[in-house]
C-alpha cells in the first residue's frame, strides 16, 4: 500500500482505499518517511498539535522536545472559535483567523503538511480535518503519532521554532459538514457515528455538557477503536470492516463531544473509502439546543 511521493521522494504509506471502494486518498506518513522528507529538505511544514481535554496548554511539552523544524498549534485559541453555548465549546474559526493562524506556521500554497500529536492523533485530527476542509491538497497524518517518531529513534529538537510567515490562501467548502438539522436528518435516514465514550453516548456520564445521552439514531462508536496497541491506525481493511459493521455506506457522518475527536473518526472513514461528513458543532452544541431531543441507553 504505498506509491512514490512527489518530487522523486521516498514512498509515503499511502491509506488508499482497495480497488472499488471509490476513493483513493493519501492520509498517512509514518516517521522514518517523514524523516527522509525533512532531511531532503521536501517543501512541508510539521505541525504539533498537542491537546487534552481538560488540561492546560501543550506548550510546555513541545517545547520541552518535539520534531525539528515543528511549529506549535493551539487548538483551543487557533483551531477553534468561541461563541455561545448553542455554537459548540470548539466551532470552527473563521476563514480569515484560521488564514493568519496558517500563515503564522509558515504555510505557504502547495506546502504538504504534516500534522501530529502525543495523543494517537485525537487531536491532531483536527487540524487534517480543518486544514483539508480550507483547501490544503496534501494534509497528512504522523500515523502513531510522536510516540511513534520516538519510538524510531528519531531526534527531537526544544524550545520554538520561528518558521518565515507564509503566503497560502484558505477558502471552506473542501469537505462536507452538518449542522444540528442535518445531522438529526442522517442519523434517521443515513448513518451517523457517535465517537464518544460509550458510557457517555449511553447517558451514564456527562462531565461537561448540559445534558446527557446521543441524537436520537446515532450509533455508538467509540473513537479508541480505530487504533492498535501502539497508537497507529488499524489497517484499511480492518477499518473498512468495522465501519460496515456499524452500518456505514455512501452516507455517513460522525460527531462526538464538541466536534474534535470526531475529526480523528472522519480521518479513519477516509482511510477507509468512505467520504465523511463531520458535525463541528456535536453534542456541546446539541445539548444546548432548546428542544433537541435527547436519547439514552445502547
Amino acid at each position: 500500500m504505498s506509491a512514490p511521493a512527489g518530487g522523486g521522494g521516498v514512498p509515503l504509506r499511502l491509506a488508499r482505499a482497495p480497488s472499488g471502494y471509490g476513493v483513493n486518498v493519501t492520509t498517512l506518513i509514518s516517521p522514518l518517511e517523514l524523516a527522509h522528507e525533512l532531511d531532503a529538505g521536501r517543501d512541508l511544514r510539521v505541525l504539533d498539535v498537542r491537546w487534552k481535554l481538560g488540561a492546560p496548554s501543550g506548550l510546555v511539552d513541545y517545547r520541552s522536545g518535539h520534531i525539528p523544524g515543528a511549529v506549535y498549534v493551539d487548538l483551543e485559541r487557533q483551531l477553534a472559535g468561541h461563541g455561545l453555548p448553542t455554537d459548540g465549546r470548539h466551532p470552527l474559526p473563521s476563514r480569515d483567523a484560521l488564514q493568519a493562524a496558517a500563515r503564522s506556521w509558515g504555510i505557504n500554497p502547495g506546502d504538504t503538511v504534516v500534522v501530529y500529536d502525543d495523543l494517537g492523533n485525537q487531536s491532531a485530527a483536527r487540524a487534517w480535518w480543518l486544514l483539508s476542509h480550507a483547501g490544503i491538497e496534501n494534509v497528512l497524518l504522523l500515523d502513531g503519532a510522536l510516540a511513534a517518531w520516538r519510538a524510531a529513534g528519531l531526534p527531537l529538537e526544544t524550545g520554538d521554532a520561528q518558521p518565515e510567515p507564509g503566503t497560502v490562501l484558505l477558502s471552506y467548502g473542501s469537505l462536507p459538514t452538518l449542522d444540528a438539522d442535518s445531522a438529526a436528518e442522517l442519523a434517521r435516514h443515513g448513518v451517523l457515528l457517535d465517537a464518544r465514550a460509550a458510557p457517555r453516548f449511553r447517558g451514564e456520564v456527562e462531565p461537561i455538557d448540559p445534558r446527557a445521552g446521543h441524537i436520537p439514531g446515532a450509533i455508538s462508536a467509540p473513537g479508541s477503536d480505530l487504533l492498535d496497541a501502539e497508537g497507529c491506525f488499524l489497517p484499511v481493511e480492518r477499518l473498512r470492516a468495522h465501519f460496515l459493521a456499524l452500518g456505514a455506506r455512501d452516507a455517513v457522518g460522525v460527531y462526538c463531544g464538541s466536534g474534535v475527536t470526531a475529526a480523528h473518526t472522519a480521518a479513519a472513514l477516509t482511510i477507509a473509502g468512505f467520504r465523511p461528513a463531520l458535525y463541528p458543532g456535536s453534542w456541546s452544541q446539541w445539548s444546548n439546543l432548546p428542544g433537541r431531543p435527547v436519547a439514552t441507553g445502547d
